[in-house]
Parts: C-alpha cells; structure tokens; sequence
C-alpha cells in the first residue's frame, strides 16, 4: 500500500509539474478596445519571436477591465486607453507605479456614416437640430467616453447634446453603431475610424486639452513575471511600435 501511495504522489507531482510547465509559457493580456486589431499582431509578432510562448486577449472597456481585475480575475499585463483607468488600477493595489509606462498616443474625432449628406463639421453642429443620435461611450467606465464629454463641456455644449447620446459599452461599439447608419454621428479614437475607412468617415478632430496617452503595466498579481515584462518590451520595441503606428497610434 505504501509503495501504490507513493506512486500516486509521484504521479501527482509529475502532472502539477507538467501543468505549470505548460502555463509557464502564457501571458494573460487585458487591453481596451482600441488596441484590437494592433494588439493581435503584435501577439502575432511576440510569439514568433519566442517560440514556445502564447498571448492570451482579452479586449474591452478599460474601465470594465479594471473591474474584473478587481474580482480576481488573472492578469498579467494591463493596456488601458487612459490614465485615470491606471491610476484607479494603482490606487487598488493591482499595479505598481513604478511598474507602468506610456506607449502610445492617440487622437478623438467624430465620425459620420460614410453616406451621410450633410455631417457635422464642428462640435457646435452636434447640437443643432439635424443631428438626433450621437454615440458615445459611456463616460463613467469608457475612456473615450470621458474624453468626449470633457470636450462637450469644455466648450459648453454638454446640457444640449446629452439628450441626443447612445451610450455604447466601448468605443467599438460605437464604431459599428455610426458604420451600421443607426446614429447621425460619434465619437472614436482616430485610430478606430481608420479600420473602417468604407464605411464611414472622419469628419472633425476634437479639440481636447489633455493628451490620450495609453499606459502599459505588468499586474502586481502576476503569475508569469518574467513573460509579462517580456511582453510589454515587445510592444514599446522597434517592432512592436511599427505595427502600432500602421495602425495610425502616435508615438507618446
């Protein structure tokens, strides 16, 4: 008995042994929307570039993010669309300062389905009586969102457009809601009116007194350390910040 007992043990071991070995290679990614598209070829180009090793996705509102952070959920690196998203993640003890860096910049505008006959060109236009919806993400979870009602408010256009807005759980959201023609217009990252070229058009910058600047950071409840740091040196990388900027980011 004892012999078949200490079999079982050694077998145990062995399969505990095989399982890390088997995670010892992955990285959890968590990363707004935004990132979709440039964040999946730069996993691409990361695993290709250390073989035996996996990136697994995960995409949403930075805010929603946070959030299942908050519940346990494991993450190896954060990607968030802003820095109030981080510092909240900071201030919660899920990410160290001196672990997080910028390395992105980007740009908001407002879109318009690309058919559209007469779109505003101003931000004064989202109030005039043409325009009937607005997408905008919902600001007290979204980035994007946040930033376009800061821009509303700073130019004191708030209390008239907010009866018009779509609230929408991510920027892409948004995206798909203006190229679908169900809203007169919305607001996206630059980047996100990019992928979507055909379907509908940039039709002003907004003016914002504050950078969107996207800050990167290993979690504090890292379970793959070294792959992690590995990670985010990737993606601030030569490489990494190609395929970022064939995705219309700036540099920070």
């Amino acid at each position: 008995m004892a012999l078949r007992s200490l079999k079982h043990r050694l077998a145990a071991c062995l399969l505990a042994g095989l399982a890390s070995a088997a995670m010892a290679g992955e990285v959890t990614v968590s990363a707004a929307a935004s990132l979709t598209n440039a964040f999946k070829d730069i996993a691409q180009g990361y695993e290709a570039a250390h073989p035996g090793r996996k990136v697994l996705l995960n995409f949403g509102a930075s805010g929603a993010l946070l959030q299942q952070m908050a519940k346990g959920a494991p993450v190896d690196v954060f990607a968030s669309a802003d820095q109030e998203t981080m510092d909240m993640a900071q201030q919660q003890g899920l990410v160290r300062a001196a672990d997080r860096q910028d390395f992105v910049r980007n740009a908001l505008v407002v879109i318009a389905p690309m058919d559209a006959k007469a779109p505003p060109a101003a931000l004064k236009d989202l109030a005039a009586p043409g325009v009937t919806r607005v997408a905008l993400s919902t600001p007290a979870s979204v980035p994007v969102g946040r930033y376009g009602k800061h821009a509303l408010e700073a130019a004191g256009l708030w209390a008239a457009v907010q009866p018009k807005l779509i609230n929408t759980t991510n920027v892409r959201q948004s995206l798909d809601y203006v190229a679908r023609g169900e809203v007169d217009a919305g607001f996206v990252y630059a980047t996100d009116a990019a992928i979507m070229k055909d379907k509908v058009k940039t039709v002003f910058d907004v003016p914002l007194d504050v950078a969107i600047l996207y800050p990167i950071a290993r979690t504090a409840a890292a379970s793959n350390v070294a792959d992690a740091d590995a990670f985010i040196a990737y993606v601030r990388s030569p490489s990494g910040q190609a395929v970022l900027a064939r995705y219309g980011f700036l540099k920070p």
